[in-house]
């Protein structure tokens, strides 16, 4: 697997340049199904994770990714594949669906998921409201949820920022959150928005972020629709 590869082969690259550090490691499950559900900061987060994690987390990925033409389409769908990134269609409802189901397939063979419960990246560094599927995904299941805290990747690498700076980052993984497995027609949006709450909480302790009651996705839409009416009247 390219994954290992990527975190033995290159890690120490990486390791280099952002200078991880792990804490909490005796709470991520020795075996087992479990999700490891992160806030969101910088791309790089989906390294950091890998990197400071014994185990293979499993991660969905922007369904663009897999869906390029020619030598370079064939390319990034074989590397993200192998990484162990499955697809994931954002637009929401039905189109979800599948990636969903992907991801409890793999947390019933026994592996890790990790997702990040806000669902984009955090425009100003702030915890925004999570999104449910972790919280689905953990009643389908009864597998528990890690919640894990991202710290200083921001720094390192600003919004549109390609190649990270050097600094010092932290991964931070809680203790976990037992969830008991329940048939699908008998979760309610109640177990699931409590459940969710309860998990962001979690991650706010651990990274000591502000938190804002809203979606990042739509603050990043309003954030958008600003700037355009601004440059409009410019």
């Amino acid at each position: 697997m390219l994954y290992w590869f990527f975190v033995k082969g290159l890690g120490p690259i990486a390791i280099h340049r952002m200078g991880p550090t792990a804490k909490g490691l005796e709470n991520i499950p020795r075996e087992g199904g479990a999700i490891i559900a992160a806030n969101h900061l910088a791309v790089i987060d989906d390294a950091l994770l890998p990197l400071t994690c014994p185990r293979m987390i499993h991660f969905m990925g922007k369904a663009e990714y897999f869906e390029g033409k020619g030598i370079k389409g064939k390319f990034k769908k074989w590397w993200f594949t192998s990484v162990g990134v499955f697809p994931v269609d954002r637009s929401g409802g039905s189109k979800s669906l599948g990636a969903l189901n992907h991801a409890r397939e793999i947390l019933e063979d026994g592996h890790l998921f990790g997702i990040h419960i806000e669902g984009t990246r955090s425009p100003d560094g702030r915890l925004y409201k999570g999104h449910t599927g972790a919280a689905r995904l953990a009643f389908e299941t009864g597998c528990p949820i890690v919640p894990s805290a991202i710290i200083g990747s921001r720094e390192l690498q600003k919004p549109g920022q390609i190649i990270p700076g050097k600094g010092k980052t932290t991964v931070v993984y809680g203790e976990p959150i037992a969830v008991e497995k329940k048939p699908a027609d008998q979760i309610t949006h109640d177990d699931l928005r409590t459940l969710t709450d309860r998990v962001t909480m979690e991650i706010q302790k651990l990274s000591g972020q502000e938190y804002v009651n809203e979606y990042a996705q739509k603050v990043k839409e309003q954030l958008k629709a600003q700037k355009a009416a601004e440059q409009a009247n410019s």
